[in-house]
């Protein structure tokens, strides 16, 4: 590697587990889950706006679903103004379904709440950002779930009046509870690239340093604010971001030049076999798409590393990653020896503690890793 890629390597390992889930995202052009517990989705939220202006220089508008989130919510809270970077945010009712003029005022004293009343208010002059933020996407109903997948592959959406094209550097991340027991649409589910959990221990770094920097700001102006966010001004994206889209695209050619031996190719497709097999796994569940993600994520990792091609380690991390949002476990009436006669009770009493995470590292200790 040149100093260029030497310098963008160093600056990788300065990033926090959220914004090295991104960057990952931004260079292989697909998208994301993140989960964490449910009492620290607000917090995280905030981080990943926070990373998106900060770190990318990108915009960002967040959208809280709910079953009774309607698909004009959902085109009205995802489209910012094209006349600036204003990052917007809709929280769906949950009891109610009343739309916004009715729900409290947005962290933004300057911005006006989205209005979902007037499907047709001024979407001509609104585009969609560059990351769209779907907290609880889980929770939304089957048409706001299709219209996500329709945004991912096609990169667009329809309102009452128009297409609306997402731009080119784009990225949705579903902020999902770890304690929730609802699951995407499979298709859905299916598109997101790789799946994260933020544990509290890891901390929001971004947000600890702004709230610094404000505690500064009003101990010299004697001036006190109740959040961050509530001065942030309306156009948020910094000129000078960490990581701009001149280290994106570097990133993007080291990965396309990224070398994988037969050996370790072999041991790739291995795990997937393997997962596959397993008795205790959804066979269905090991998609296609799956397969070309674990790929493209093993070879993202390397130039993060500093590497021109893949080794083993990087290949089981990769399976971490890929696959933990995807496994669906079977049920004990469908484990694949009921076929020749295995009592169920047995069964039940195998699957005891079973999970998909001890699934995988089962798998990733089964395969033989080459030398």
């Amino acid at each position: 590697m040149d100093n260029v890629d030497a310098q963008i390597a160093d600056k990788v390992q300065q990033l926090s587990d959220l914004e090295l889930a991104t960057l990952l995202c931004l260079v292989a052009e697909q998208h994301c889950i993140i989960q964490a517990d449910e009492d620290s989705l607000d917090g995280l939220e905030q981080e990943l706006r926070l990373i998106a202006c900060d770190v990318f220089g990108l915009s960002s508008a967040v959208l809280h679903c709910s079953e009774r989130t309607c698909l004009d919510d959902f085109s009205a809270a995802i489209l910012t103004h094209a006349d600036g970077d204003r990052h917007e945010s809709s929280t769906a009712k949950h009891a109610t379904g009343e739309h916004s003029d009715t729900l409290p005022k947005t962290k933004f004293p300057s911005f006006e709440p989205v209005r979902t009343s007037d499907p047709t208010d001024a979407l001509g002059n609104r585009r969609i950002p560059n990351i769209v933020i779907l907290r609880d996407l889980d929770s939304a109903n089957h048409h706001v779930q299709i219209q996500t997948l329709e945004l991912i592959r096609a990169k667009r959406i329809f309102t009452r009046t128009e297409v609306q094209a997402a731009p080119k550097r784009f990225l949705v991340i579903a902020l999902l509870s770890k304690q929730s027991e609802k699951r995407l649409n499979s298709h859905l589910n299916d598109q997101f690239f790789i799946s994260h959990y933020h544990a509290p221990q890891d901390g929001l770094p971004n947000s600890e340093e702004h709230e610094v920097d404000l505690d500064d700001a009003s101990s010299a102006s004697s001036v006190l604010h109740t959040s961050f966010l509530d001065v942030l001004p309306e156009s948020r994206t910094d000129p000078h971001p960490l990581f701009p889209q001149e280290s994106i695209t570097t990133l993007q050619l080291l990965t396309s030049r990224t070398l994988i031996s037969a050996p370790v190719l072999a041991y790739l497709h291995n795990i997937t076999i393997y997962l596959r097999l397993h008795r205790f796994v959804s066979a269905p569940t090991i998609t296609a798409t799956a397969t070309r993600h674990f790929r493209l994520l093993t070879r993202a990792l390397a130039p993060l590393h500093a590497l021109s091609y893949v080794p083993p380690s990087l290949v089981a991390l990769a399976a971490r990653k890929v696959y933990m949002h995807r496994i669906l476990l079977v049920r004990p009436e469908e484990e694949r020896s009921m076929q020749w006669g295995s009592d169920i009770e047995a069964v039940r009493e195998a699957m005891v503690g079973v999970s998909v995470e001890g699934v995988v590292e089962e798998v990733l200790g089964a395969v033989e890793a080459p030398l």
